[in-house]
């Protein structure tokens, strides 16, 4: 069985840019289902289509199938709106891959980094450039951001 192992955290500074190359993301959700979500990504010039379970502790079942990009853009479609729109960054650090992810559109001025593990309880080492860990926000979940992006949160919610 597929499986996610997912750390998040906002980003508190610029420096894993250096060097960095990004690829555009645009991604929508056929379902937003509690217990299940039904993603479509566009990613580059490559579409994929992903469907995770339910978390429990930082584990969610996620199974991920290519697809043809012209399938992806009519899929996102039928997606709710607004769709999700980012530009991920892929920036090594402490013998894992960060995912940094710049969010546009609605819920531009966002930006998170993502590790994925191994086991709930690996240990890693945090880039100087993370601060809060949201994990466990739900606000922060893309399929969330779909719903409620960041650019409607109130000055309360930003902390």
């Amino acid at each position: 069985m597929g499986k996610e192992i997912e750390r998040k955290f906002l980003v508190t500074s610029e420096v894993w840019r250096e060097g960095a190359v990004g690829v555009e993301f645009r991604q929508g959700y056929l379902s937003r289902d509690p217990g299940h979500t039904v993603r479509v990504r566009l990613a580059g010039e490559q579409g994929f289509l992903t469907i995770k379970g339910r978390r429990r502790g930082l584990t969610k079942a996620e199974f991920e199938y290519p697809i043809p990009a012209a399938d992806a853009v009519e899929l996102l479609r039928l997606c709710g709106q607004p769709l999700i729109e980012k530009t991920r960054y892929r920036v090594p650090h402490g013998g894992l891959v960060w995912e940094i992810d710049e969010f546009a559109g609605a819920n531009a001025g966002l930006i998170v980094a993502e590790v994925e593990l191994q086991a709930e309880n690996q240990l890693f080492e945090l880039p100087p450039w993370v601060g809060a860990e949201v994990s466990f926000d739900k606000r922060y979940y893309n399929s969330q951001l779909g719903v409620r992006p960041f650019r409607t949160w109130t000055a309360t919610e930003l902390g």
